[in-house]
């Protein structure tokens, strides 16, 4: 008599918790600090979790080595999270795809020796494409995810705002859905998200799980026109409503890494140690109060 209650609670499902989110910092953010001083000023000031662009880790390299970079994530207690590939002319139709598909490959190779299992690209890039095009949009998404199974890996794609052929989640979304491929997967931007043509209804759209990474940023109360990198606040000082985009992330499944992606000179020439303090302290806050911390 006394276990019914419990019962009867078990079978309509307790009240499901939001999912929870930990907080990284993205190598651009303090991208003038080279790779050493960064990774060991963050960790000073607490962050667990790094994001690392291949060009950044290309820099250490060319003085040290690939197990000195991983060395440096070991020492520090730092766990890699996500790559950015920085290879160009790999989902649009381009003439030098197979060239573009080679590069991919090695910087997943390097990614792969530091332990990374996600990367992402981009959609920077200007083709006007056909509708017609975005077939080929996709077959280039299952090749990419092709390549990235034979590492063990899974690529991510970033629209970007600015891309005049995919700046939306709704049409990273629909390509990506009939690419159909398991090792091809869809990454989510704050900054890209609300500076450019989408509605807070899009993130409705997403399903569970689909998401597997995302850039945590703010924008200012200014002209959305006018909004580029340089535009990029730390969560918290901006106008962006972070808290309603959390919670309907977490709705959706996704209980990953935050990843902090800032452009201004102020962050990335700054002391890495006091630009991850001011960070952490403004973005945990909003992480805390959509309860996702």
């Amino acid at each position: 008599m006394f276990a019914t209650p419990l019962a009867l609670l078990a079978a309509r499902g307790a009240p499901a918790q939001s999912a929870k989110m930990s907080l990284s910092m993205h190598s651009n953010t303090s991208n003038g600090a080279g790779y050493r001083r960064a990774l060991e000023g963050w960790a000073k000031a607490g962050i667990r979790n790094v994001e690392l662009n291949g060009a950044f880790v290309d820099e250490f390299v060319k003085t040290d080595t690939l197990e000195g970079a991983r060395r440096v994530l070991t020492d520090n207690g730092l766990t890699l999270v996500s790559g950015a590939a920085g290879v160009l002319g790999l989902l649009e139709p381009h003439p030098d795809h197979g060239t573009a598909i080679e590069s991919l490959k090695r910087r997943l190779e390097m990614f792969g020796s530091l332990g990374l299992k996600k990367a992402y690209v981009t959609t920077t890039g200007t083709p006007r494409l056909s509708l017609d095009d975005y077939k080929t949009v996709a077959e280039n998404m299952r090749h990419v995810g092709e390549t990235a199974r034979a590492f063990g890996m899974t690529v991510m794609v970033e629209f970007v705002r600015s891309s005049t052929y995919m700046s939306t989640l709704t049409t990273a979304l629909k390509v990506i859905r009939e690419a159909a491929h398991p090792n091809f997967a869809p990454m989510f931007d704050f900054y890209h998200f609300w500076s450019g043509l989408n509605k807070l209804e899009d993130l409705e759209l997403i399903r569970t799980g689909e998401i597997q990474h995302v850039h945590f940023q703010d924008v200012p109360d200014m002209p959305r026109e006018l909004l580029d990198n340089n535009s990029r606040f730390i969560p918290g000082d901006g106008v962006s409503p972070l808290n309603a985009m959390l919670k309907k992330l977490a709705e959706k499944g996704y209980a990953g890494p935050l990843s902090v992606e800032l452009f201004l000179p102020k962050f990335r020439d700054g002391d890495p140690f006091e630009v991850a303090t001011e960070i952490r302290r403004k973005a945990e806050a909003v992480m805390r109060q959509a309860g996702v911390l």
